[in-house]
């Protein structure tokens, strides 16, 4: 795909998306205040944080879009991986905020202090939220993987964290309407419980972006795949010195190929694009790859004669 049609394909999910938050964080808000549910308002401002979310993966998946240029050798791509990191972070104030006011709430009821009985407009807007954010997750998650895009996974991540803050939230209002108001304490408690899932995938989400800004390399198999590439072609005895990273949803290598010492420079720059091609066409036509030819051991000077291919 194209990079318009990539950045295009991510703006439609994203609206579709907001399209969905939009409605749910006013219909949240309203439940919330009208039913008397702690646990409704806060799942409403996590529905509100998904908006904002939406916002950055547009605004920083387009900057990412952009071509190389002077100032940017190696692209834009690292503004995609900036906005996961954003969401992670977003993600995780959101859950600390919930955890913190359910918290707070326990410890009210702790003390001695009765807490209201939520009403049933509250769950029938925890239900709608579960079906429609795990919706909104799964045909984002579909296209951020298609797409290969961190930032879109990310945002799809938040609608189901959304989705399962939702069901904690629908766990506790059905459990204060079903056992009564001296039970509503169930309603914060459900709060709590959602935040912790919350901020585990943030923490999980704002570790893998920041192994990627820190230049992690790949994966060991992904690392065993490009040397199992790299060695079908017919000459290359040897891989070396390979290093990996990503850059946002592209990956990038250098490596060090040993090819007969006597081969000629057309040829050994015929091999190493042929290398090149077989590359991109497993990692996308975006993949960064710089290869250094060596002549193979007893083939001459050891890295003397190395071209660049």
């Amino acid at each position: 795909m194209n990079t318009n049609g990539r950045e295009r394909a991510i703006r439609n999910v994203t609206l579709a998306g907001s399209a969905i938050n939009v409605g749910l964080v006013v219909f949240k808000f309203v439940s919330g205040i009208v039913g008397c549910s702690a646990a409704m308002i806060a799942d409403a401002v996590h529905s509100l944080s998904d908006l904002l979310t939406d916002a950055v993966v547009l605004v920083f998946v387009h900057i990412s879009e952009k071509p190389q240029d002077k100032d940017h050798d190696y692209g834009h791509g690292k503004y995609e991986t900036m906005a996961s990191s954003i969401i992670g972070i977003a993600l995780l104030l959101v859950g600390a905020a919930i955890c913190y006011d359910g918290v707070r709430r326990i410890a009210s009821v702790v003390h001695g202090h009765a807490l209201e009985q939520p009403g049933f407009i509250a769950l029938v807007a925890a239900l709608l939220s579960i079906a429609l954010k795990e919706w909104a997750y799964r045909f984002t998650a579909r296209v951020g993987r298609r797409l290969g895009s961190p930032a879109v996974i990310a945002n799809a991540w938040h609608h189901r964290s959304d989705a399962l803050s939702s069901v904690g939230t629908a766990v506790g209002i059905g459990g204060a309407i079903v056992l009564g108001s001296h039970w509503a304490v169930l309603d914060p408690i459900a709060a709590v419980v959602v935040s912790l899932l919350i901020m585990q995938q943030a923490l999980k989400q704002i570790r893998e972006s920041s192994d990627e800004l820190l230049e992690k390399s790949l994966p060991d198999d992904t690392e065993k795949l490009i040397t199992d590439i790299v060695m079908q072609e017919p000459g290359v005895s040897d891989i070396h010195n390979l290093c990996t990273r990503r850059i946002g949803s592209a990956v990038a290598m250098e490596m060090h190929i040993r090819m007969p010492g006597q081969m000629t420079l057309a040829d050994s720059h015929a091999h190493a694009s042929a290398i090149e091609r077989r590359l991109r066409s497993e990692f996308g036509p975006r993949t960064h790859i710089s290869l250094h030819v060596e002549p193979a051991k007893g083939d001459g000077a050891d890295g003397g004669g190395a071209q660049r291919a």
